[in-house]
């Protein structure tokens, strides 16, 4: 199987997954009306695909081999499928719980809330587990890149003017957050160990993990949404083909950053909390997609230049420091 050797290898791959994790949701954007709960089951189809077909390719490069993708899979003992089919439940919920609650509090307050509490609980929990890296540069890097999605939702505030926001966007903010960085360490505990799972069985079983939560989850969000009326199968089988495509593209997107993230959360030289803290740099990523690409800030101020300003040179400085932690030792 394929594991980056070389740091600026795996230093790439980061940033694939960065902006795979980031990126996904413009193929949403491009979908008017089209309602996300019958998005998301492309998505989970698409993320199914690309991660199934990669595992059957890089995972498979020596067939022989007892780290080959299909042989670790026999070979894993019941705890670490589990731990990775876990982590695949927890995310799937979490994910959609933070879509929800964007739609009831806004951007300005689900990703501050939502993906700032994710990262602290991430990597902090990933690096108890797998303590690889310089904590200072680690944990200073991450910090700002905190301060990054504060100056974000900030601006997003002030472009927004004064806005009423509700107990309940908060609430699923929270949940959203803890269920984000919960799902990461049971990824780092299945990669360890004696009989433990490869990347490629890893992600194959998380992403089985999604697709079984998705069927149960995904399916009462659509009898019981927070935002618009019920939607049912149905509606989901009168979607148009472009509609079906872009969705499944998502998935194709966010499964390659996925596949990305977890083998080099495998490599040694980066262990898995640098490797998540670059991954859900994404946050930055869509605020990048958002102003350049979508005009999202259009008409804003001097005052939201600044904290826009502001966010980036955050954001490059945090990431910059998390890079350099797993080869910066003292």
């Amino acid at each position: 199987m394929f594991v980056p050797e070389l740091y600026v290898v795996a230093l790439f791959m980061l940033i694939v997954s960065m902006f795979g994790w980031g990126s996904w949701a413009n193929c949403y954007k491009v979908t008017p009306g089209w309602r996300f709960e019958l998005f998301y089951w492309d998505y989970v189809w698409g993320a199914l695909l690309i991660i199934t077909l990669l595992a059957l390719t890089m995972g498979q490069t020596d067939p022989l081999s007892p780290d080959s993708f299909l042989n670790n899979l026999r070979s894993a003992d019941s705890r670490h499928i589990f731990f990775a089919f876990l982590g695949g439940a927890i995310w799937n919920v979490a994910n959609i719980l933070l879509v929800a609650a964007i739609a009831i509090a806004g951007m300005a307050v689900a990703f501050p809330v939502g993906m700032g509490l994710a990262i602290v609980i991430g990597s902090v929990s990933s690096y108890c587990i797998t303590p690889i890296g310089n904590p200072w540069l680690l944990f200073g890097g991450i910090g700002l890149v905190c301060l990054a999605i504060l100056f974000d939702a900030m601006a997003y505030r002030r472009l927004a003017g004064d806005t009423k926001v509700s107990t309940k966007g908060i609430l699923l903010s929270l949940l959203a957050g803890v269920g984000v960085g919960a799902f990461f360490p049971f990824i780092a505990k299945s990669l360890v160990g004696e009989n433990h799972l490869g990347p490629y069985g890893v992600c194959f079983v998380f992403m089985l993990g999604v697709v079984v939560s998705n069927i149960f989850f995904n399916y009462f969000m659509m009898r019981r949404p927070v935002v618009g009326p019920p939607v049912t199968m149905g509606d989901y089988f009168q979607g148009t083909r472009r509609a079906h495509l872009w969705g499944l593209l998502a998935g194709i997107i966010w499964g390659t950053g996925t596949v990305a993230n977890f083998v080099v959360c495998y490599a040694k030289m980066v262990g898995p909390a640098t490797s998540y803290a670059i991954g859900q740099g994404a946050t930055m990523v869509s605020a990048i997609w958002g102003v350049f690409f979508w005009k999202e800030f259009r008409g804003g101020g001097p005052e939201v230049k600044r904290m826009l300003a502001l966010m980036f040179l955050f954001f490059i400085l945090g990431l910059t420091s998390v890079a350099l932690a797993p080869v910066v030792t003292h």
